[in-house]
């Protein structure tokens, strides 16, 4: 069975416009992941550890979101009950 170009090395250096698309979703790939376990890290809705109450009043100042522009959530009142 021949070899697919721009799997080696040596094709990559004969097919130069494969190396653009490599980065491409290389780059896509490892941004997909640093999305995936910042979501895992500091989303209010995952809790890791299983002991006590999952709470979210820790979070009703804190900002969560991935971006957000010019809301400073530390002066914001939370519209949430307070329990």
């Amino acid at each position: 069975m021949p070899e697919l170009q721009g799997t080696s090395l040596q094709s990559l250096k004969k097919h130069k416009a494969f190396i653009p698309l490599y980065v491409c979703v290389g780059a896509g790939c490892l941004g997909a992941l640093f999305y995936s376990l910042r979501l895992a890290t500091r989303n209010p809705d995952v809790q890791w550890n299983r002991t006590g109450e999952i709470s979210n009043e820790e979070f009703r100042t804190k900002q969560y979101k991935f971006y957000s522009p010019r809301v400073d959530y530390s002066k914001l009142e939370s519209p949430a009950p307070k329990y």
